[in-house]
């Protein structure tokens, strides 16, 4: 697990970096465990572009992920840890001891040939999967679920982790990679260890074109538009927009709160950056 860069062949070559894929030991998917994907560029149901910049990319199939890890008390063994183009993480074909295979998120440090299962005993292991309440405090953890037998929802991204800090009466407090300290329910699950491909975080597109092949597309700074096009547009020679950034249609892009009061706030003890 590590970085790769290249000799400056060209301007895009020089700053590009990528992950030299040590830990991948096959190339090859589980046909089984395949499904095909659509190009939706950013456009909801109704066909409007909800989420702008999006489209193109690479042709890529999903690979579904188990974050239930609901076969409980039946070991499986890891066949393969393979490179998934939907997620930053790697992922780890596991082979059951009943011959059923599924993908999981891959923790740090997870060989091929290592033994893992979801058990409601104290079993601490890298890749295990067993409720917060059972896990002694300090145990890094990720695919935390929210809701118990809902499966894995947070803290699923390279190189993330979260924390176990308390436990007091039906919940357990957790610092998650944000640094916002919640409560969960200590029977909700979560599988030990931190999330592998930690170095995601340092690698370096370097170039426009590679942007384009993960389906990004370019973005048009405001103070470059005419005031017909954008409210920060215009002005004579370089201006700065002359007042609050914000998005085309006038909403605050920076400091503007936008959380509705919800249900879970109880369940956040400190927010992030306080």
């Amino acid at each position: 697990m590590g970085i790769k860069s290249f000799k400056p062949t060209t301007p895009g070559r020089r700053w590009m970096t990528v992950s030299d894929f040590a830990e991948i030991t096959s190339s090859v998917p589980e046909k089984s465990l395949l499904r095909p994907m659509r190009k939706k560029g950013g456009r909801n149901n109704q066909g409007v572009i909800t989420c702008r910049h999006k489209g193109g990319g690479h042709k890529q199939r999903y690979r579904v992920i188990d974050f239930r890890r609901d076969k409980k008390e039946i070991p499986a063994r890891v066949v393969s840890i393979e490179y998934d183009p939907n997620r930053t993480a790697r992922i780890a074909l596991l082979s059951y001891a009943d011959g059923e295979k599924r993908y999981i998120v891959a923790p740090l440090n997870l060989k091929v040939g290592d033994t893992i299962k979801t058990t409601d005993q104290l079993e601490i292991q890298p890749g295990n999967c067993l409720p917060i309440g059972l896990m002694p405090l300090g145990t890094q953890i990720h695919n935390i679920e929210i809701k118990p037998g809902k499966g894995g929802q947070i803290v699923r991204s390279a190189g993330s982790m979260a924390e176990i800090l308390a436990k007091e009466g039906e919940f357990a407090h957790v610092r998650l990679p944000s640094g916002e300290v919640r409560l969960f329910r200590q029977n909700c699950r979560a599988t030990i260890g931190q999330v592998s491909n930690i170095d995601n975080i340092n690698i370096s597109i370097g170039k426009a074109g590679r942007s384009r092949w993960l389906g990004i597309r370019p973005s048009v700074r405001g103070v470059a538009m005419n005031p017909v096009d954008h409210p920060m547009g215009g002005g004579e020679g370089k201006a700065s927009g002359g007042r609050p950034s914000c998005s085309p249609w006038g909403k605050y892009t920076k400091g503007l709160k936008t959380r509705k009061r919800k249900l879970s706030d109880k369940l956040i003890v400190k927010r992030r950056g306080k």
